[in-house]
């Protein structure tokens, strides 16, 4: 009863503390990653089936032709996409999966899959996200304000999502997901299959 897992997106702008929230609700064994396909370089201490799946471009098209994608997208000129049996293997098992990905990937998830969860995660305004950015000191002027210019672009989709998810703390923000993740495990939507369940038992 009540034991399938449940697919939870998790979209956000760069710099919206997507990866540090997602690292902690992966503390809670209820919880797995999928691990994206990409056609980018691996970076400096990623691993292949842990960070990514790296392939080439002619690699990425023959899975997106096989169907053997549950969604992929295009971002900063790289392509980026969600295996779908590991997904659907997972939830089997009772296991919330987590998607990290971007918006265009999001909805045609949702598309697909219109019971998944999409949590838009944000921080409290676009100076907010811009301080962070450049907290981090790892990129140019150039590269912030085209970040920024994305971001502008992507809350303006957020009503595509079922939730919205302040990042104002991660304790905070990993809380909130929990507590959507475990209202709607009971969803009589989810549970549709429960009455015949019920009324099935032996006395």
């Amino acid at each position: 009863m009540f034991d399938k897992g449940i697919l939870l997106i998790i979209s956000g702008p760069s710099g919206a503390g997507k990866g540090t929230v997602v690292r902690e609700l992966m503390k809670n064994d209820k919880y797995c990653l999928s691990v994206s396909v990409t056609t980018r370089a691996p970076r400096a201490g990623e691993e292949e089936g842990v960070s990514y799946y790296f392939r080439t471009e002619e690699e990425f098209k023959g899975l997106t032709e096989r169907g053997e994608l549950l969604e992929y997208a295009s971002f900063c000129g790289n392509y980026y996409g969600t295996p779908l049996k590991y997904v659907e293997a997972r939830l089997s098992e009772g296991k919330n999966v987590i998607l990290e990905i971007e918006v265009q990937g999001a909805v045609q998830v949702k598309e697909r899959c219109p019971d998944a969860i999409l949590i838009f995660l944000t921080p409290e305004s676009i100076s907010d996200l811009e301080d962070r950015l450049r907290g981090r000191g790892t990129e140019t002027d150039e590269v912030i304000s085209m970040r920024l210019d994305r971001a502008r672009e992507e809350v303006r989709l957020m009503d595509k999502y079922d939730y919205i998810v302040l990042n104002d703390l991660v304790r905070n923000a990993t809380s909130r997901i929990n507590g959507i993740v475990e209202t709607e495990k009971y969803a009589s939507e989810r549970n549709r299959d429960f009455p015949e369940k019920f009324l099935s038992e032996k006395e």
